[in-house]
């Protein structure tokens, strides 16, 4: 701005000020109107607070400045953990340790945010986890809870897939982490453990013994029909054949020299007649 005398006049700082202000404005209106969905995320477009029923995508995005806001929402699988306490059908207390993966259906999150919000795990995951362990453990004994641990874990699958379903939650898996019991029935449980062990033990001894005695028995009777068979074989031929073998014998082992004493009768083999003669 010049004088009167044609001298160029700064003293008036607004003439900078306003154009460098004029442009941060445009700037942060400009920024301010740009947003970005990530990958794994949906957006929910809010105008003065109502939510917009179509889902804003993964990409770059625009909003209108203090009039729209966006808020995002996790599509992605997620992992929600909870301890339950409940009964089984023989009234034992079961508590159960249960591990959910699951995900949000994209294209329903702004349902999902408008009737519930963000903290859908604490509103809606939370207390259906709890109702469904108790109704599933409830069918089964405490026991059948230990021995049939997979059918449980499929009954309360299918039945939570079922129930967040209608809150378009879909369940991907779950894990049943952890069944404790109370001390007593843990007690009883090793009891009949011990027990059942001791019966099988007894049953192999049992089943040892009348092996055993069998083959004793089979012994015996093969010891009885070998003596029945040699008994058959004793002829009077045999038996003369035994006491010419063991006159044979006798000589062989005779060194010649007759007996000095003369007081008794001296034993003489006669081998013509094979009859031991006296002289």
């Amino acid at each position: 701005m010049k004088d009167k005398k044609g001298i160029i006049n700064d003293s008036n700082p607004f003439g900078i000020i306003i154009p460098i202000m004029f442009v941060f404005i445009v700037s942060g209106l400009l920024f301010a109107s740009i947003y970005i969905i990530s990958a794994g995320e949906r957006g929910v477009l809010l105008t003065f607070g109502k939510p917009s029923m179509e889902a804003q995508g993964e990409g770059l995005h625009f909003k209108i400045p203090l009039v729209q806001s966006i808020k995002k929402m996790d599509v992605k699988t997620q992992k929600y953990e909870s301890d339950s306490s409940a009964a089984s059908k023989d009234l034992q207390v079961v508590s159960t340790k249960i591990a959910v993966n699951y995900h949000l259906v994209p294209a329903n999150v702004p349902i999902l945010y408008s009737e519930i919000g963000k903290d859908y795990q604490d509103r809606v995951i939370q207390p259906m986890v709890q109702e469904v362990v108790k109704a599933s453990t409830a069918q089964f004994t405490a026991e059948e809870l230990i021995t049939r641990r997979p059918e449980v874990k499929e009954k309360i699958k299918e039945l939570l897939k079922e129930r967040l379903m209608e809150r378009d939650i879909i369940v991907e898996d779950i894990s049943i982490t952890n069944f404790d019991f109370s001390e007593s029935f843990n007690a009883a449980i090793e009891s009949k453990v011990t027990a059942e062990q001791l019966k099988l033990k007894a049953e192999r001894d049992l089943e040892r013994i009348k092996i055993e005695a069998a083959q004793e028995i089979e012994s015996a009777k093969a010891e009885a029909e070998s003596l029945r068979l040699q008994k058959q074989q004793i002829t009077p031929d045999l038996i003369k054949l035994r006491e010419i073998e063991a006159q044979i014998l006798a000589i062989e082992k005779w060194d010649g020299i007759m007996p000095q004493v003369t007081g008794g009768a001296i034993p003489f083999i006669d081998l013509r007649n094979n009859q031991g003669a006296t002289i």
